[in-house]
């Protein structure tokens, strides 16, 4: 593991402006202890555990541990409190559970980088070629993708369980976290199965977004902070419809992002979305607004570049063209402002902690307006 291994320090490393790095030096102590143990098994095992250390150390948002600390801020959690650690550890579980997402997804997808940086199944497919190894490069890169997501969500689930919350707290957070993960699971099948299907309508997209995205990104996240806390209905229900508003508004802002976003910024390339066969709710506001046109040739030119593996940047720049003249851009745009004020709203209608209710109503508006 070539990061700095950090110290599993006191809760003021989580204040406002220290959250991010004490999420990372609780994964970084965690996985420093489980590396130990893999390289005890073997020295080949350790070595690919550190690939996927390395990879959930490598950078992201932190969104899903910081919707659940702010979720646990909000309903009484204090960061002088005696679990504000153990708080701290369980909560930055869910980076290893998002590593699992990501390796399995990007397998699934083909992709060839992330985060600016091969993905694991590529990698591990070059080791393959440059050791020159019996057998084919690209199913070894799979098969070590399959197992290395597999082991994070294996790690994410022995991190949460380990992490020093009481007894009392981890049985609160037994629905949130079950339902994550299944929800979470669900999603992806979904989205695998549109685009064998072909589905290209609004339902469908809406509801991988609700599921793979929304529900364990912020959704749950924070239902899960808040049933550390021992949150009442009220709150609980305030946090979910603000976390299913808010998570499918970064969906549609990440769909956008994946059609017009830099290369440089995002670290993936300029229309892999498309090129993956991705059926977002901006295809399927292009495709109904053509059809609803009578304009069948706009619909299939649209039709035509999801899922072409060859889409040349001239090709994308004729699909920005048709989605931004189709008006499915300005939709999506529309769509994410109108979810976000109703994820607003919901917050307002419980008692929410303060600074957790500012912060969040931040978090809202950052995750709904960034540029990667």
């Amino acid at each position: 593991m070539t990061r700095t291994v950090g110290t599993d320090g006191p809760p003021a490393s989580a204040t406002d402006g220290g959250l991010t790095t004490g999420i990372e030096a609780a994964l970084s102590v965690y996985l420093e202890g489980r590396l130990a143990d893999t390289s005890a098994i073997d020295p080949a095992f350790g070595r690919a555990t550190e690939s996927l250390a390395d990879f959930v150390l490598s950078g992201g948002k932190r969104l899903r541990p910081t919707f659940a600390w702010w979720g646990w801020r909000g309903a009484g959690g204090a960061t002088d409190a005696p679990e504000a650690v153990a708080v701290l550890r369980a909560v930055s579980a869910l980076e290893l559970l998002q590593g699992a997402a990501l390796i399995h997804d990007d397998l699934m997808d083909a992709s060839a980088t992330r985060r600016g940086r091969p993905t694991v199944h590529v990698a591990f497919a070059r080791r393959h070629a440059d050791a020159g190894w019996q057998g084919r490069p690209a199913r070894f890169g799979a098969a070590a993708a399959i197992l290395l997501g597999d082991l994070a969500l294996v790690w994410a689930d022995d991190m949460f369980r380990g992490s020093g919350l009481p007894h009392t707290a981890l049985d609160r957070t037994a629905e949130p976290w079950q339902a994550m993960r299944t929800e979470l699971l669900g999603g992806q099948f979904l989205d695998v199965l549109n685009q064998s299907t072909g589905d290209t309508s609004t339902r469908a997209a809406l509801q991988v977004d609700r599921y793979k995205t929304a529900a364990y990104t912020v959704e749950r996240p924070l239902h899960l902070g808040a049933a550390i806390a021992g949150a009442g209905p009220d709150v609980i229900a305030a946090y979910r419809r603000f976390g299913a508003d808010i998570g499918v508004a970064f969906q549609l802002r990440d769909d956008l992002l994946g059609v017009f976003g830099d290369p440089e910024v995002t670290g993936k390339p300029a229309g892999d979305d498309l090129r993956e066969g991705k059926r977002t709710v901006l295809i399927a506001t292009a495709v109904e607004r053509a059809e609803q046109r009578g304009d069948t040739a706009a619909r299939d030119a649209v039709l035509a570049a999801v899922g072409d593996p060859d889409l040349d940047a001239d090709g994308l720049e004729a699909v920005r063209g048709l989605l931004t003249e189709l008006g499915a851009v300005q939709a999506v745009e529309q769509r994410i402002a109108s979810l976000t004020g109703s994820a607003l709203d919901a917050l307002g209608t419980a008692d929410i902690a303060e600074p957790a209710a500012a912060r969040l109503a931040d978090l809202a508006v950052t995750a709904t307006r960034r540029h990667r």
